[in-house]
């Protein structure tokens, strides 16, 4: 019987063998140090956190808009820009204040969006529309 085309047959497949074993070991080579760079990036941003957390500990806190003027409107006022996805005009915020929009109920919701406008809590648009500011 004759056993050298089994032999190499067995030495193509040896061959391939080593050679995929050789791939590998490259391809676990850069994927070890891919992974020692991502430690490494995330070793740094624990410590950014941490200097972050420290350093935000020292800064005196500082309220991000005004106080609200003392009127229970206000509240209301801002709630209801808070759900809405347009601005709205005085009289649909009236509305959403089950208020009549007669004029003297919208023209005093309108006075009051307009000294919301004044603190730089909420905005105005061109057509006298009202959003929070973003």
């Amino acid at each position: 019987m004759n056993v050298q085309p089994l032999l190499d047959a067995l030495g193509i497949q040896e061959d391939a063998a080593r050679s995929l074993a050789d791939d590998l070991r490259t391809q676990i080579d850069e994927l070890q140090a891919r992974l020692g760079e991502a430690e490494i990036h995330l070793e740094h941003l624990a410590i950014t956190r941490k200097t972050v957390t420290a350093l935000a500990d020292r800064i005196p806190a500082r309220a991000d808009s005004p106080d609200l003027p003392e009127h229970p409107d206000y509240p209301r006022i801002l709630a209801v820009l808070n759900e809405a996805t347009a601005p709205l005009r005085a009289r649909d915020i009236c509305e959403a204040l089950d208020r009549e929009p007669l004029p003297k109920k919208v023209e005093g919701t309108r006075a009051k969006l307009k000294r919301l406008v004044k603190l730089d809590i909420i905005a105005e648009d061109e057509a006298g529309g009202f959003a929070r500011k973003q």
